[in-house]
């Protein structure tokens, strides 16, 4: 008995790129600081994933504990410049690699990083966000505030 395959590239090229569309568009809310408009964008069960040992590091589930993050980076974080420069995708899958500068309010500490975003995307919403960054540079840069928030 010979196995069938069956693999229909329209479908699968139209999701890709409403994944990618639905992706951009939540860095475009980010950009403009549209919290409401990213958050819109999210799962209920949104699970946001940020690695390393720093105030904002930590795994954020749902949309009200995201809306918290987002509040929190706000008040922590003077952000200079946030790229996302290139967007690879497979099925429900968006990676994005990207650049950015911060300064730390608390400490006037600047860091930069290249990052890389990995998000899934499920039914038009964002289900999970985890970053790949210099987590230690950010650390560094919280400085005597990260250990103080300890």
């Amino acid at each position: 008995m010979k196995a069938e395959f069956k693999y229909e590239f329209g479908e699968i090229q139209m999701s890709t790129e409403e994944n990618a569309r639905i992706v951009k568009d939540g860095y475009a809310a980010f950009g403009r600081r549209d919290v409401p408009g990213l958050l819109a964008l999210l799962a209920e069960d949104v699970e946001w994933h940020n690695p390393g040992d720093y105030p904002l590091a930590g795994t954020y589930r749902g949309r009200n504990e995201v809306a918290n993050l987002l509040q929190k980076i706000a008040q922590d974080l003077e952000i200079l410049s946030l790229e996302p420069r290139e967007f690879v995708t497979q099925g429900s899958r968006v990676l994005v690699t990207g650049w950015e500068r911060a300064t730390v309010k608390a400490t006037n500490q600047m860091y930069e990083t290249d990052w890389i975003h990995a998000l899934t995307v499920r039914d038009g919403k964002i289900v999970e966000f985890r970053e790949y960054a210099d987590t230690q540079a950010i650390a560094a840069a919280y400085g005597s505030a990260a250990r103080a928030a300890a």
